[in-house]
């Protein structure tokens, strides 16, 4: 292509700005509309890369001799927006040239942001643990409080120009435009600030959850969006706004912990639940999350003798065992009053009117077989996590609590309901017991009255705490390493501290958890955060808090989860990266 084509191709009657670019990003030519574009005199030789922000590889491919098409992207100039369109890329003696024309797209650009800040939001918020603060203070207490939240609440829906309407005494439905949805992620909606800050006089503060309904195809979506929101932020233990649309979920908040119910009548709703259910079923498949720690086997020895007493055939799914667990597996197995089975043989029973437990979980990618939920309809789900996204849907029965310490907590409540403590024997006792103390860290953190009361009944039931306390005993190597990371731990001017263990161990994310909760010792630390590698060469990151900082939304960021003072993730990146990526997040007070 010479010179002269070029000047033919600007210099012809078309009505748009245009302008020629070679492979070096530099106008070797451009109509008289190109001003309405740019407002520079000559723009011969000026970089179209460095005044339009396009780069050389959407134009011409990762290599200049490569031709590529690209999407027309949208630039904003002289207070104008134009929609950049490449035409072919053609030949220049040893260089290549394109022609790029600018089509004014202002008032399009225009009705579609219109369109989508009056895009109609749906919120349902709902007030936590009205019911409790209502049963623990006086009448007029209790009206003059939840009286102040509803007009906490009005007038934030007054300030977003949002209609609102009362469905319950605890909850609240409001439409609102799009437009003020960015504001109110900016500021990670106040509102839940401004309810927990109100003095009510008990042990606990009230809160809000509420889930944000965005894009629908329309407001039945909308509305389904926002109460699939809603119920995961109630889920992950309240006190947070959830945001979802059909493809995205944000989360803001969740900085208390979750209030433990004083009422046991659900556990007992459950408990006779679950029964009818295995009474019903010809085998009950029990099983756990992978590499299971002594919280998820313990409760699966909690439910197979619950099995046993109702003299319904059941099964306790593991495949691998960790080494932490292996000597308390190996004594599970000598007493021979078990059936351990692998997950072979556990998808050719479960095809028969087989019930599932998964204990200790609610995420299908970390249950020890996903596929043997697809072969059965009857599914129980027995958790403390916080609900994560991935969920595993509809089960027949659920009993997901935040606020428990441990599954182990909430079988034992089950276990009260249905069998005499008599029938449970010592060492399922001991395991359940030692299920509750690792996820407390012996009792420190994550407990309540009803978490005494499940411990006083296993203890009733035959439980030897210094026997409890003998799986946790570690080897000499694993002591040391241990005391190495300990002894190598940075400590940060924002209270938290981190660290590595060196190498690659079995048991990693028991180690770093057991170093994680020994840091928290260290006065000044809020939160501690320690990385290594597992024996695959995968990063176990272990998380400790003592509330002031939320470790499990800084952990969902990397796919792992937990709760508010507890939370682990397994990732690609090494210890060294990991730590780093933690610390960015930490020191931006996220």
């Amino acid at each position: 292509m010479n010179r002269e084509k070029i000047e033919n191709l600007i210099s012809s009657n078309i009505p748009i700005p245009i302008c020629v670019v070679n492979s070096s990003g530099k106008i070797v030519g451009a109509n008289a509309k190109i001003e309405d574009v740019f407002l520079y005199g000559d723009l011969e030789d000026a970089d179209i890369f460095a005044m339009s922000g396009i780069k050389a590889k959407e134009l011409f491919g990762e290599n200049p001799q490569e031709t590529k098409d690209i999407i027309p992207r949208i630039i904003e100039r002289n207070q104008r927006k134009f929609k950049v369109v490449p035409g072919e890329v053609m030949e220049e003696g040893e260089d290549q040239v394109v022609l790029l024309y600018f089509y004014d797209v202002t008032g399009l650009e225009e009705l579609k942001e219109k369109y989508e800040d009056e895009k109609i939001c749906v919120c349902r918020i709902n007030i936590d643990n009205y019911d409790q603060f209502n049963d623990a203070v006086s009448p007029e207490t209790g009206m003059a409080v939840t009286t102040d939240v509803n007009k906490m609440i009005r007038k934030w829906a007054q300030d977003i120009e949002g209609s609102i309407d009362k469905i319950k005494e605890s909850q609240y439905v409001i439409h609102f435009q799009q437009r003020f949805l960015e504001g109110l992620m900016a500021g990670k909606f106040e509102l839940l600030d401004q309810v927990r800050a109100l003095e009510t006089s008990v042990d606990f503060p009230l809160s809000l959850s509420m889930g944000i309904g965005v894009s629908g195809k329309d407001l039945a979506e909308t509305a389904s969006f926002a109460a699939a929101a809603l119920d995961l932020a109630l889920g992950r233990g309240g006190d947070q706004a959830v945001v979802k649309n059909d493809s995205r979920i944000q989360y803001y908040g969740g900085k208390t912990q979750s209030v433990e119910k004083s009422n046991k009548g659900k556990s007992r709703v459950v408990g006779h639940a679950l029964r009818k259910l295995m009474e019903d079923s010809k085998t009950v498949l029990i099983m756990g999350h992978k590499h299971a720690d002594i919280d998820a086997f313990g409760s699966a020895l909690g439910i197979y003798r619950m099995c046993l007493a109702l003299k319904v055939d059941a099964h306790i799914v593991i495949n691998e065992v960790p080494e932490s667990l292996k000597d308390f597996y190996t004594q599970v197995e000598d007493a021979g009053n078990y059936s351990l089975i692998k997950t072979d043989k556990a998808k050719k029973l479960a095809k028969d009117n087989a019930l599932i437990v998964v204990l200790d979980t609610h995420r299908p990618s970390y249950i020890e077989e996903p596929e043997l939920l697809t072969l059965t309809e009857k599914i129980v789900v027995i958790d403390h996590h916080r609900r994560a996204e991935d969920v595993i849907e509809n089960p027949t029965l659920a009993y997901i609590e935040s606020y428990a310490s441990s599954t182990a907590e909430l079988v034992t409540e089950i276990l009260q309901y249905i069998l005499n403590r008599k029938i449970l024997i010592r060492l399922e006792a001991e395991a359940l017991l030692a299920g509750m103390t690792i996820d407390t860290n012996r009792f420190a953190v994550k407990t309540g009255v009803r978490t005494f009361e499940a411990a006083a009944w296993l203890r009733r039931s035959g439980a030897d705490t210094a026997e409890v306390k003998r799986f946790f005993q570690m080897d000499k190597e694993t002591y040391l390493i241990k005391a190495k990371a300990i002894a190598s731990a940075s400590f940060h001017d924002s209270g938290v501290a981190t660290t590595i263990c060196q190498g690659e161990h079995a048991d990693a994310q028991v180690i770093n958890s057991q170093v994680a909760d020994e840091l928290l010792d260290i006065k000044g630390i809020k939160a501690s955060f320690v990385a290594g590698r597992n024996q695959r060469g995968v990063t176990c990151v272990s998380a400790r808090s003592l509330g002031d900082v939320n470790v499990q939304v800084i952990l969902e960021q990397f796919g792992g989860g937990g709760h508010l003072n507890i939370a682990g993730a397994q990732v690609e990146d090494s210890p060294e990266e990991i730590i780093e990526k933690i610390l960015s997040i930490t020191e931006k007070g996220e």
